[in-house]
C-alpha cells in the first residue's frame, strides 16, 4: 500500500528518520510506517512544506533532473533588496556548487508588498531594528544544495528565514510546524503533475 503525506517541517529540524549528531530529527515529531522517506530535502535550517511516500515511482519523478517542477520559497532576507537584485535572482546568478561554478536557472522573483502570514520561528531572526528584513518569494524549477541561500547572498542580501511553500499545486497552506496530514493518491498526482492517475 501506497502513503503519501505532507508535513510542515520545523526549523532545526533534519530531513530524515534516523538520528544523526544529537540534533532533531523527523521521528522525534513523526509516527510513520517503517518505509515512508521524505522526497528529497530541507535544510536544517529551513522549514516549511516537506512530502513524504513510499512510492518509488513519485520518488523518481520529483527528483530526477530531467523531470522539471515549480517549488515555491518564501524568503525572509537582511536589508532592503532592491529591484536590481530581484532581477539577477530571476535571470540566474552564479553559485558555487562543490567547488565548481554554477548558473541557476531562470527563476520567477519578486518582493512580497506586506509581509506573508508565517507561523512564529522558535527561536525567531534576530531583528535588527535599522535594518529591513522583507519577505521576497522565489519560485524555482530546480533544488541544489542551499541553492536559494546562496543565490540571495550572491546577490547581497543573505536569507534570515526560509520556508519552502509550495511544490507545483501542493501548498503548506496553513499547517504549522510539526503538522502533518494525509494525502490520497489521487490529488498527490494531479496536483504535482496535472493527471489523472487512477
Amino acid at each position: 500500500m501506497n502513503y503519501y503525506f505532507k508535513l510542515y517541517k520545523p526549523y532545526q529540524v533534519l530531513s530524515q528518520f534516523s538520528a544523526e549528531g544529537g540534533k532533531q530529527t523527523l521521528a522525534d515529531f513523526f509516527d510513520l510506517p517503517k518505509d515512508v522517506y521524505p522526497i528529497g530535502r530541507l535544510d536544517y535550517d529551513s522549514e516549511g512544506l516537506l512530502l513524504l511516500t513510499n512510492d518509488k515511482q513519485l520518488n523518481h519523478r520529483l527528483l530526477h533532473p530531467k523531470f522539471f517542477h515549480q517549488r515555491s520559497y518564501w524568503v525572509q532576507v537582511d536589508g532592503a533588496i532592491t529591484d536590481h537584485a530581484i532581477h539577477q535572482l530571476a535571470n540566474g546568478v552564479d553559485i558555487n556548487l562543490d567547488g565548481k561554478i554554477y548558473r541557476t536557472k531562470k527563476a520567477i522573483a519578486k518582493i512580497f508588498e506586506t509581509d506573508p502570514l508565517v507561523p512564529d520561528r522558535n527561536p525567531p531572526i534576530r531583528i535588527r531594528k535599522e535594518i529591513p528584513a522583507p519577505w521576497i518569494e522565489l519560485i524555482l524549477t530546480e533544488g541544489k544544495n542551499r541553492q536559494v541561500r546562496k543565490m540571495t547572498a550572491k546577490v547581497g542580501f543573505p536569507t534570515l528565514r526560509l520556508i519552502r511553500n509550495s511544490i507545483e499545486d501542493i501548498i503548506v497552506n496553513d499547517l504549522q510546524p510539526g503538522d502533518i496530514v494525509s494525502i490520497s493518491e489521487k490529488e498527490i498526482y494531479q496536483k504535482l503533475f496535472h493527471e489523472k492517475h487512477i
